[in-house]
């Protein structure tokens, strides 16, 4: 699909105002904790916007590049929860206000998706110059599927720093405490950032980390740029509302990792199987948009409805234990 140049600029133009707004109206006034109902709001206006980003896409490129970007779309946005677990974990191990975690999300997700904007496009061109590595982003893929089920439920409140943020550390001195929601302050003459600051770099420098999953496994549905891009972004900007808006849900979906890495797993097999076909092998089939659509929606519903139904009966269970046995009486 060619797209020209303003359509790039006017998206990209459009997604940065709306989150502008969006930071606008969250932080106007007096700095207060983000509600649920907030939430719950912005969460179906981002995912309204998606859905009709997609119905445009029917009808000015047709049925096949809208279901590219609806697959696309929900692999990342099913991915993206998967990284919530790993946001909270950093919220708590930088002790941030709760009053900040909404900026903190907003500005990390920014830096996130200029980082990944950067990295679709060297994708793109990669794939399209060296074929080859289709069957490298396929195994990768295979292998991380694997490496999800093998460490799930192993060291889950475990954050390692990265490279990137033990520089950050190193190379500016940091106050010890938060001053507001200021990221640098000067205390006696000497300019030092804060762990404001540091906690963003870490939500944009781990999320990029989780790149290295999302980005191949939409590549295997789709090789157009404009669509992983835009995938990529309507699931990143829905993100932190999403955050506030499971809270506590995330500590019930217990089956989400076997979800997302059978669809990893699914995503690998068939950059696989069409690597092959387009080498012109015979017996390896071309899987159809509708097919990984169907296969990628599915997966989650089934993940998500046996999530809750197994915390619903564990809860259950958890009363009855301690429950006292009634007494015989005489």
């Amino acid at each position: 699909m060619v797209i020209p140049t303003w359509a790039w600029i006017a998206v990209i133009g459009g997604l940065l105002v709306i989150l502008a707004v969006d930071l606008w109206i969250v932080d106007r006034g007096e700095a207060r904790e983000f509600s649920m109902k907030q939430a719950g709001f912005w969460v179906t206006f981002y995912v309204a916007l998606a859905v009709i980003f997609g119905i445009v896409l029917w009808i000015t490129a047709g049925p096949a590049k809208a279901g590219e970007f609806f697959a696309g779309y929900i692999t990342e946005y099913s991915l993206s929860v998967d990284n919530l677990f790993i946001f909270f974990i950093i919220m708590s191990r930088f002790a941030v206000p709760k009053i900040y975690q909404h900026k903190v999300l907003l500005v990390g997700i920014l830096m996130a998706l200029v980082m990944r904007g950067i990295f679709i496009a060297l994708g793109a061109a990669a794939l399209e110059r060296f074929s080859w590595l289709f069957y490298v982003f396929g195994a990768f893929l295979v292998y991380t599927a694997i490496n999800l089920i093998r460490q799930h439920g192993k060291d889950d409140d475990d954050f390692n720093e990265n490279a990137l943020l033990r520089w950050v550390r190193k190379a500016f001195p940091t106050t010890p405490d938060y001053v507001g929601s200021k990221i640098t302050v000067k205390i006696d003459g000497k300019r030092m950032v804060t762990p404001m600051l540091i906690v963003m770099i870490a939500i944009g420098s781990t999320d990029l980390l989780f790149a290295l999953d999302s980005i191949p496994a939409i590549f295997g549905l789709t090789q157009d740029a404009f669509i992983v891009f835009t995938a990529n972004a309507f699931a990143l900007m829905g993100l932190r509302q999403l955050y506030f808006l499971l809270g506590g849900l995330l500590q019930r979906l217990v089956y989400i990792t076997y979800g997302l890495a059978f669809i990893l797993g699914f995503i690998g097999v068939k950059l696989i199987l069409e690597a092959l076909h387009a080498s012109e092998v015979s017996w390896a089939p071309e899987v159809p948009i509708s097919v990984s659509l169907s296969v990628i929606g599915g997966t989650m519903v089934i993940t998500t409805v046996a999530s809750l139904l197994k915390s619903r009966s564990d809860a259950r269970k958890g009363k009855e234990s301690t429950t006292p046995a009634p007494t015989k009486q005489g």
